[in-house]
């Protein structure tokens, strides 16, 4: 599957202001799903597809008929999904919050199927045909169009609401495959907060700071705001253009870390055959509130989601490794060494080796990973894909006719316990 994202632009107010009728409409919906749920024990999914029509035929919801049917249950799909993951969540005894499903307050997407919605030949504008007749927008999409692919690949458009504008996400039914040229390289790589990440190889990637960067801008903008605000009031005009303000300083910052996540994982893909990272639990490390905004500003999980997601597109293999003691141990010797989070050098005593502490990391988790993948070549050689992660943060894929070639680097990096640095592995 694909996604193709397209601003919807030249539309009317009336226009606009009709899309917003949808999402809400859309809303309604989902909420009375979650409430049926729980006034109802043993309620399936069917129920709620069934609830959808019910709405759309009582009269004191008529506002409900004018949303296309096939949005009525792609509203219920998205209540069902968060019943669901309570379910498992249940059945799984997660300790702490379970995820128990919410109404909506916000909502700022609207999901249409198959129909509902009508593509130009050109597929340079869409057309909405339920019952809020939206009308007319035109698509505007910088890096990929719709040409491409024919309709019967487009398997569902959502209408998502910013502070920048509407935008139309098109989910195209294709399979992406990308060729990737074997380098004869291979990385663990240790995530921080100085660094970005610093690899096996000593390589480091800059830290951007996105949001520490515009804080004064957002501070300032932030102050508009609350000043703006009436207690218990109706509030201006000015007060909800300032709020889009706020909205847009925001909306950059999760657009400069996306970015820059797509761009970093994509190169160290291209770049490597093997790719190691520490499966890091984010949700706790954000629990310590002296590092909880830089964490949160680092953006590790997008990151390793997208090193995941390219991993498997280019095919190589990603393996994700338990973070204990990848910066306490001694890469050459395994000598643990215990150190505070402001000690930035580690220095054995053993074995009197001296490197920075990122570095250490990245190659003790490099070995991780080709161990673990020598465990795992040694017991299910003839398997093609699996999840051997128990943390449940990435898979490993791997290639039958690489197999030997991934043993071969395998078995030169276990060999290498005589205490030496772990050197530039190349493909045998």
């Amino acid at each position: 599957m694909l996604v193709v994202e397209a601003k919807l632009k030249n539309g009317t107010p009336e226009q606009y202001q009709k899309l917003d009728e949808a999402i809400r409409t859309s809303q309604f919906v989902r909420n009375s799903c979650v409430r049926y749920w729980m006034d109802n024990q043993g309620t399936n999914r069917n129920d709620l597809q069934k609830l959808c029509a019910v709405l759309a035929n009582n009269k004191e919801t008529p506002w409900v008929n004018k949303l296309n049917s096939q949005a009525r249950q792609s509203a219920a799909d998205r209540a069902w999904q968060s019943i669901n993951r309570f379910y498992q969540n249940c059945h799984a005894k997660i300790p702490g919050k379970k995820g128990f499903p919410r109404f909506k307050k916000h909502s700022r997407s609207v999901e249409y199927k198959l129909t509902g919605y009508q593509l130009s030949d050109d597929r340079r504008k869409i057309k909405f045909t339920d019952g809020f007749k939206a009308g007319e927008f035109d698509l505007w999409c910088s890096q990929k169009t719709l040409v491409y692919y024919s309709e019967q690949q487009i398997k569902r458009v959502r209408v998502v609401r910013r502070a920048d504008g509407y935008y139309c996400q098109f989910l195209i039914d294709v399979e992406r495959q990308e060729c990737h040229k074997p380098t004869g390289q291979i990385t663990g790589i240790d995530l921080g907060l100085k660094e970005f990440y610093t690899d096996a190889q000593g390589n480091t990637v800059e830290n951007p700071r996105y949001l520490r960067k515009s804080e004064k801008r957002l501070k300032k903008a932030q102050r508009r705001l609350s000043k703006k605000f009436r207690q218990g009031n109706k509030q201006s005009n000015n007060y909800h253009k300032q709020r889009i303000k706020v909205a847009k300083l925001h909306l950059k910052v999760s657009r400069q870390r996306k970015d820059k996540a797509i761009k970093d994982a994509l190169a160290l893909v291209q770049s490597n055959d093997l790719v190691v990272y520490e499966a890091l639990k984010v949700r706790n490390l954000v629990k310590n509130r002296q590092l909880a905004k830089s964490i949160s500003d680092a953006s590790w999980y997008q990151f390793t989601e997208w090193l995941n997601y390219f991993a498997k597109i280019y095919r190589i293999v990603c393996i994700a490794v338990p973070p204990h003691f990848t910066s306490q141990d001694c890469s050459v010797c395994g000598t643990r060494v215990q150190k505070s989070l402001s000690t930035r050098t580690h220095q054995c005593p053993n074995c009197k080796t001296v490197l920075d502490r990122d570095h250490n990391a990245a190659i003790n988790i490099l070995k991780k990973g080709l161990q673990y993948l020598g465990n795992h070549l040694n017991g299910t050689v003839g398997q093609t894909e699996t999840d051997p992660n128990a943390l449940g943060e990435s898979g490993l894929w791997i290639l039958n006719g690489d197999i030997e070639n991934l043993s071969c680097l395998v078995e030169q990096g276990i060999s290498n316990s005589d205490g030496s640095r772990i050197p530039r592995y190349s493909v045998a």
